[in-house]
C-alpha cells in the first residue's frame, strides 16, 4: 500500500484485492457483540470536509471509531474558512495539533493531491471526494459489494472481478464516482460500459478503459451489475438535456427495464438517489437493489483503508496482524 489514497487509478490489482480481503475481515466485526477493535487506539484522525456529505462523512467516522481512533470532525461551514482562511493554514493548524491522518472532501479537483504532496502535513491523506475528479473509497465499496453479490463473501477472497460486465448510467460528466469506478473496475478485470446522453459524457472519454453507448436498453441484457448515477444539478451551469421527463424516459431504470437484466444481475446507486429521475421507487426498493448494502460495506472498506494505511500492511486475517484484531475488552 502507498502512503496516501488519492485516486483509484493509483491502486494495483494486488492493492485493491488486499483492501477488499481486509474489508471482508472488518465486516465480521459488525456481527460481534462489541463492534470495536483496538488497532488505532491513540491515533487521531481528522475528517476535513469542505463539501456537504452524509453517507461518506458518517461512514468514515463510524470506521474510525470502530478502530478506536480519536476523531476530529471539521466542517468548513462555521470554521475560519468562512473568514477567508486558506487550505494551507487550516491543514498546518491540524499538523500542529498532532493529527495522524486526514480524510478530506473538497469541491476543488486536486485538493487532496495538493495536500498529500505539499509538505504542509506529515500524515496519510485519504481522498473522500474531490470535485468531479475521484472518490476512491466509493469505488472500493462498490467493487466490494459486487464481489460479495456476484461471487460470494468467502468464495471471493483473493479474487478480482475478471469478466464481470458493469454498466454505469447517467451523469458521467460530473461524476467522480464514475471516474473512480472505471479506473478500479478496469484494474480488477471487469468490462465497463458507460451509458449516457452525449452531452453528459466528458471530452476524451474515448481514451478511458471502457466502452461507451447511448442506448440503455441494448446494454441491460448483457450486464452483471448496473449502477445508476445521479444527475448533479449543483455542478451544472447549462442545459444538458431537454427535460427531466425526457431524461428519465431514455436513461431512467424502471421495473420494465430491470426485468431485462439477467436473473443474477444487481442494481447499484452511490447515493443520494433521486427517485423518479434516474431510478423508480419500484427498483430502489427491490431485492436486487444494493443501496443499503453499499452503505454498510462502506464502513468495512473504510476500516480496511484506515487499518492498512495506519495499522499495518498485512491482510486483516493474517499473522502477525491478527493481534491488532482482537475485540476490545470492556
Amino acid at each position: 500500500m502507498q502512503r496516501h489514497l488519492i485516486s483509484a487509478a493509483d491502486l494495483t490489482r494486488d492493492d485493491a484485492v488486499l483492501i477488499l480481503d481486509t474489508a471482508e475481515e472488518m465486516a465480521r466485526v459488525a456481527d460481534r457483540p462489541i463492534k470495536k477493535l483496538p488497532t488505532l487506539r491513540g491515533r487521531t484522525v481528522c475528517n476535513l470536509f469542505f463539501e456537504d456529505s452524509t453517507r461518506t462523512r458518517i461512514s468514515f467516522e463510524a470506521a474510525e471509531k470502530r478502530l478506536s481512533a480519536d476523531v476530529i470532525n471539521f466542517a468548513a461551514k462555521g470554521s475560519s474558512v468562512s473568514k477567508g482562511e486558506s487550505l494551507k493554514d487550516t491543514v498546518q493548524t491540524l499538523e500542529a495539533m498532532g493529527v495522524d491522518a486526514v480524510v478530506i472532501r473538497h469541491s476543488a479537483s486536486g485538493a487532496p493531491y495538493r495536500l498529500a504532496n505539499s509538505g504542509w502535513i506529515d500524515a496519510p491523506v485519504i481522498n473522500a471526494g474531490d470535485g468531479t475528479h475521484q472518490h476512491p473509497t466509493q469505488a472500493l465499496l462498490d467493487a466490494f459489494t459486487m464481489r460479495r453479490r456476484l461471487i460470494g463473501a468467502d468464495a471471493g477472497l483473493g479474487r478480482d472481478l475478471d469478466g464481470k460486465r458493469v454498466t454505469l448510467v447517467g451523469d458521467v460528466l460530473h461524476s467522480r464516482v464514475a471516474r473512480s469506478n472505471v479506473d478500479l473496475l478496469h484494474t480488477l478485470g471487469a468490462e465497463v460500459t458507460l451509458v449516457a446522453p452525449p452531452t453528459l459524457l466528458p471530452v476524451g472519454v474515448e481514451t478511458w478503459p471502457c466502452e461507451v453507448s447511448y442506448d440503455l436498453d441494448s446494454t441491460l441484457p448483457k450486464s452483471d451489475a448496473v449502477m445508476m448515477l445521479r444527475v448533479q444539478r449543483e455542478r451544472m451551469n447549462a442545459a444538458f438535456f431537454p427535460t427531466e421527463r425526457e431524461y428519465s424516459r431514455r436513461y431512467g431504470l424502471d421495473g420494465d427495464r430491470m426485468a431485462r437484466l439477467p436473473e443474477h444481475a444487481i442494481v447499484m446507486h452511490p447515493g443520494p438517489m433521486v427517485r423518479g429521475m434516474e431510478i423508480t421507487a419500484e427498483v430502489a426498493d427491490s431485492d436486487r437493489c444494493t443501496v443499503v448494502e453499499q452503505v454498510a460495506n462502506g464502513v468495512s472498506i473504510r476500516m480496511a483503508v484506515l487499518y492498512l494505511l495506519l495499522g499495518g500492511n498485512e491482510p486483516a486475517g493474517a499473522q502477525p496482524a491478527t493481534s491488532h484484531l482482537r475485540t476490545e475488552e470492556k
